[in-house]
């Protein structure tokens, strides 16, 4: 507001100069004479006044005729100018523009007009590096994978687009199926940029599937340094290929480097329980059962599984039913009420003939989580008391129709595995297999009955069911029970 006032008042006062001025000339006498060519020129003051405006606009007008002449002469030289400079600002602007329009047809699906625009906008700009890029992914969307891989194989050649070209043939070549030469151009793109999390991640995957696991402990280690994985999920996969480089030695019969291996991988994630299976069986192979003692329990501590009971019974597979029983209090007295806990309870108490024992650790369990096991365990203690045939066969029966229960599933594609892997068989995806229940409804499998005799032996006074009975049609007709009829308690 106080700006604009003092501007008007300028204004006013700068008009009042002019008119003082110009009624100064008006008012004085004499003025200037010019002679031009024997012609003699009188003006006023006034005159005089406008005749000096219009001499120096006619100087400043000579001065740019002549700066034109010289700026055409250098044009024509090929020196640069403002000339040039104008014109290289009007084909700036038209290679802008129809990169826009590029990137546009592009985001459109439409990848042969994307094409051309990448064309033109390279004849106007000559930015390889943008055009290039353009072109490629064009080429990608049209099908036309040879351009695309031209288009790639430039940017290579540009030190700052270099790993934009090497990651645009890299996956090219996964779209082909070429694993091997992928992950070599993996190796190269990490290399260039070790932050960059999705190369990172791809050549892992890479490695993985092809067991290379020196080489993706490396880069995963690598990832950890740049800081573009967290500590905890390092410490998890680094144990995850450890135990897979462990089970690689193991296949290969080198026995005390696959110990070692194991033991590493078990040290570094306790809780994983194929790597405490793999350690404590290399303990019992060294004979030293107190560390495989620990080894299980420890991991039994943070999650019971079949795995670890089996391995637990395998410490001492000569002692006797009461002597197993009293040694695996060790792990018993750990998660009580855990479905495995009392499935392992009822298992032994099953191999030492004491059936209401059995019963009783089981308790409801059948009716809060129904599993397969569970259905099998009852049948054993059933015909452990005595009881009718089609009671039994009522069990087995209901172990065909209930869920078989936790399995390794993998937490991606929800694949189900028989055993534990580094890598899905289905997906690819490298550690997301977890011992979890399937989240769809699935036929229980005969063999899920095996745990018994793995856990407990084979003792010969006590009588096993008859599994055979599950595999005979026979045995489901009309003189079977209804699956749905409650056994005798």
């Amino acid at each position: 507001m106080i700006w604009s006032l003092v501007k008007i008042i300028l204004f006013v006062c700068v008009v009042a100069a002019i008119a003082l001025g110009a009624g100064f000339l008006l008012e004085s006498q004499g003025g200037v004479q010019v002679v031009v060519a024997g012609t003699e020129f009188t003006l006023g003051p006034l005159e005089s006044v406008m005749a000096l405006v219009v001499l120096v606009f006619l100087v400043w007008l000579l001065i740019k005729v002549i700066g034109a002449l010289i700026a055409v002469w250098h044009f024509l030289n090929g020196d640069e100018t403002a000339i040039t400079r104008y014109f290289a600002r009007n084909r700036q602007a038209k290679g802008f523009d129809a990169l826009a329009e590029g990137m546009m047809a592009l985001a459109s699906g439409e990848g042969r007009m994307a094409m051309t625009k990448a064309a033109k906008a390279e004849k106007y700009l000559k930015r390889p590096e943008l055009t290039d890029l353009l072109t490629a992914q064009a080429a990608e969307m049209s099908g036309d994978r040879r351009k695309a891989e031209q288009s790639y194989r430039k940017l290579i050649q540009n030190e700052q687009t270099r790993f934009v070209g090497v990651r645009g043939i890299m996956k090219q070549k996964l779209a082909e199926g070429d694993t091997a030469t992928a992950m070599e151009l993996a190796k190269k793109a990490f290399a260039l940029k070790p932050r960059h999390a999705e190369t990172g991640d791809v050549l892992l995957k890479l490695q993985a599937q092809s067991s290379d696991w020196a080489g993706a402990r490396n880069t995963l280690h690598t990832k950890l340094k740049t800081g573009a994985l967290p500590r905890d999920v390092h410490k998890r996969r680094d144990a995850v290929l450890a135990l897979s480089e462990a089970k690689q030695v193991f296949e290969a019969d080198q026995t005390i480097e696959a110990r070692e291996a194991a033991i590493e991988a078990n040290r570094l994630s306790p809780d994983l329980i194929p790597a405490a299976v793999m350690a404590a069986q290399a303990y019992i192979e060294q004979g030293n059962k107190k560390y495989a003692t620990r080894v299980i329990k420890k991991a039994w501590e943070a999650m019971p599984h079949p795995d670890l009971a089996a391995t637990f019974a395998a410490i001492e597979p000569e002692e006797d039913a009461a002597a197993r029983m009293k040694r695996f209090q060790t792990l018993t007295k750990l998660h009580r009420d855990h479905a495995e806990t009392r499935m392992l309870l009822a298992e032994l108490h099953i191999a030492n003939e004491d059936f209401p024992q059995a019963r009783r650790d089981l308790g409801d369990l059948f009716e809060t989580d129904p599993t397969a096991r569970v259905a099998t365990l009852l049948a054993a203690i059933e015909r452990g008391e005595g009881a009718p045939d089609n009671v039994v066969k009522g069990w087995l029966t209901r172990a065909l129709t209930v869920p078989r229960g936790p399995q390794w599933v993998c937490e991606n594609c929800l694949h189900i595995h028989a055993n534990w892997q580094p890598v899905c068989e289905n997906c690819e995806s490298f550690d997301t297999l977890a011992w979890i229940k399937p989240p769809m409804a699935e036929v229980a499998m005969p063999g899920s009955i095996g745990m018994l005799p793995m856990i407990v032996g084979n003792p010969e006074p006590q009588p096993a069911p008859d599994l055979t009975m599950i595999e005979d049609a026979e045995l489901l007709d009309s003189d079977a029970p209804d699956p749905t009829d409650t056994p005798r308690s």
